[in-house]
């Protein structure tokens, strides 16, 4: 679909002010007096880039949502508010032997992605802009433990390689990804092969240890997945022009990194256990003295930010948040996750446009 005109880049601030059509008294009047200048209202015309900054985040927003959604049918909480499946006693059992309140949070995610990409649709709609349906990419199968619905996924969570080196990453103070820098693995084992995350038949669900391997496997994947959104909206919003649009990033984008902070922290309740069956193993976190590992240890350690040279000023940020090639960095690591084994062609076509289109928006203000 194209883009028609009427997204085209409204005047800047600065130049209405130099061209004469707003005056700093009229501005300041404005401001006193509680109204709006035309150019701060939701009315602002969209660019290009803008339209796919959202489109790109929609999508990924559908993609969160249907991952996010099998979890719930299974270790959830099945309600009005998130309907579907039937839920899987045993599992959620084992889930809930993390936190006591795992099924609760599981629900309120899933509550969460399903309102991010609902409302992503219905602004681009409200500006006559294409929305984002992956609808047609449904062809992945359901788990077939009790409690999933039998219909068609965009995710696959049976088969995922999970990198959790994020957990490493929030604890230096002397690294950032953004520089290049990498990290170890919380986790090394979830990090080679392929693991499930929710028990694919009701086969999974025996021994005890190979069910709590999965459910373990998931809490971990609950984290890797929203610390990604922590950085993807930040870097992104870079790139848009509409401070409309700038707001709803800044708006969604803390609460996928609350989701972040949740998981991060019920992560390092996980039981250092081995699963009978594969070989997976999950460390004591919890009764570790490394610093980079130290279970407790969840809020962002203060790091080098910008450049080097404030080293020796580190500051608690969210890592990473450089926005070349975030959109495109936010697909590879969804793929290489795993998530998309078994997708069409035509999926990874469409969400790379997607990507690229995101990536080359720029900041025209």
């Amino acid at each position: 679909m194209q883009i028609e005109k009427p997204f085209v880049r409204s005047a800047s601030r600065r130049s209405i002010l130099r061209g004469g059509l707003v005056g700093p008294g009229l501005i300041g009047a404005a401001l006193l007096t509680g109204a709006t200048p035309s150019f701060a209202r939701g009315d602002d015309r969209l660019t290009e880039g803008d339209i796919a900054i959202l489109r790109f985040l929609t999508a990924l927003e559908i993609i969160e949502a249907d991952l996010w959604q099998q979890y719930n049918e299974l270790g959830g909480i099945q309600d009005s508010e998130v309907p579907g499946g039937s839920g899987n006693p045993a599992y959620t059992a084992i889930l809930n032997t993390i936190d006591g309140d795992m099924s609760q949070y599981i629900h309120d995610n899933t509550d969460d992605e399903f309102s991010h990409f609902k409302f992503l649709n219905a602004y681009l709609q409200s500006k006559n802009a294409p929305t984002v349906s992956l609808d047609k990419f449904r062809t992945l199968q359901s788990s077939k433990a009790s409690g999933a619905q039998q219909i068609g996924r965009l995710t696959n969570l049976t088969q995922l390689t999970i990198d959790t080196s994020w957990w490493t990453r929030y604890r230096s103070s002397t690294r950032n990804p953004d520089f290049g820098d990498t990290f170890a693995q919380a986790v090394p084992g979830l990090s080679t092969s392929q693991h499930p995350a929710i028990p694919r038949t009701n086969a999974d669900l025996s021994p005890p240890l190979h069910l709590e391997a999965i459910a373990n496997t998931a809490a971990f994947h609950f984290g890797t997945i929203e610390q990604g959104g922590s950085s993807l909206y930040p870097a992104l919003a870079l790139r848009v022009t509409s401070v409309e649009v700038l707001r709803i990033l800044l708006s969604i984008g803390p609460s996928e990194t609350m989701h972040f902070q949740v998981w991060h922290d019920k992560a390092g309740n996980a039981r250092p256990i081995t699963d009978p069956v594969t070989g997976l193993t999950f460390p004591n976190l919890a009764k570790s003295q490394d610093e980079n590992l130290q279970a407790n240890l969840i809020m962002p350690e203060p790091t080098i930010f910008l450049s080097r040279k404030f080293a020796s000023f580190p500051v608690s940020i969210i890592r990473p948040t450089e926005t070349r090639g975030a959109a495109m960095g936010a697909v590879k690591a969804l793929t290489d996750d795993g998530l998309f084994i078994n997708q069409q062609p035509g999926f990874f076509t469409f969400l790379n446009q997607l990507a690229r289109e995101a990536d080359e928006a720029e900041r025209e203000i």
